[in-house]
């Protein structure tokens, strides 16, 4: 089982520095957007920052992830009849309210003082949004929005690098690869129109994709002990080690895509070993 992530203290200097730095560049509130593999420790490291960034640069900050704007179980239903069985599952792109989540985005750099903003929880342990009694509320004004996912700011693919399929979920349940296609296609679109929203981008790379699904067994772990409401209190989105191997296989892909690009194109470029140690960090300009 791997060790818990956590966060270095130089790291975490070292990135408020930058950051408070940047911000002063900014006239409304800047966007950092934080992309990592699965179980990287994206965030952990987004409340690390923010507790820091309060505390001792005296910014507010707001932090907005995007697997809190995951569709429903029935929104993703309806998507899965209509283009593609595996897009029942929750995580590629397609599978988010984008639109909500450039709306929670506009809004926040322009909160004022005295106004609100409920972001949307999703809970993993049962897979599905949380009532909206239950969501987050964040008051204006806003410094700062820490901005973090698998895929944030991930390009797409080259139609040319959709085949052949990379896993046995490709190859089984995708043969056509439609569903890559439809995928892709959403990054190049609707996602494309989200990450221009990013002022910088942080880039938490792992060593390679095969310690991701060790990451993710640990990462399940958390989500069984996270928190269920008074509408939802059974755990039944968790998943066992068979069906957690298949459900990363969804990701691979685009994964691999990120560690083969996102190096240099992101801002800062944090390397990490296998326990989450990181080795390097690339600050660009």
């Amino acid at each position: 089982m791997p060790k818990a992530v956590t966060i270095d203290p130089a790291l975490l200097r070292a990135l408020c520095d930058w950051i408070a730095k940047v911000r002063d560049h900014q006239t409304t509130a800047a966007v950092i957007g934080i992309n990592g593999a699965q179980g990287s420790g994206k965030s952990t490291l987004a409340r690390a920052l923010a507790l820091r960034l309060c505390e001792s640069y005296s910014l507010q900050v707001a932090t907005l992830s995007i697997d809190d704007f995951y569709l429903t179980r029935d929104q993703r239903q309806a998507l899965a009849s209509r283009v593609h069985p595996l897009l029942q599952t929750r995580g590629v792109p397609g599978t988010h309210d984008v639109a909500g989540l450039i709306s929670a985005i506009s809004r926040l750099r322009t909160l004022q003082a005295g106004e609100t903003l409920a972001l949307p929880r999703f809970i993993k342990a049962v897979d599905e949004r949380a009532p909206p009694d239950d969501w987050s509320l964040i008051r204006g004004p806003v410094d700062l929005v820490l901005f973090e996912g698998w895929c944030v700011g991930t390009p797409p693919q080259d139609v040319s690098q959709l085949s052949p399929a990379i896993n046995a979920l490709e190859r089984d349940e995708d043969a056509d690869g439609r569903w890559r296609r439809w995928v892709n296609q959403q990054l190049a679109g609707p996602y494309a129109a989200l990450f221009a929203a990013i002022d910088y981008l942080i880039f938490l790379q792992a060593p390679d994709f095969d310690c991701v699904l060790e990451w993710r067994r640990q990462q399940e772990d958390d989500n069984a002990r996270e928190p269920t409401t008074r509408i939802h209190t059974r755990p039944t989105g968790l998943m066992n080690a068979t069906e957690l191997a298949r459900f990363i296989a969804h990701y691979e892909r685009l994964s691999r895509h990120a560690l083969a690009v996102l190096p240099s194109q992101a801002d800062v470029v944090v390397e990490l070993d296998r326990d989450h140690v990181p080795q390097q960090i690339r600050i660009r300009g």
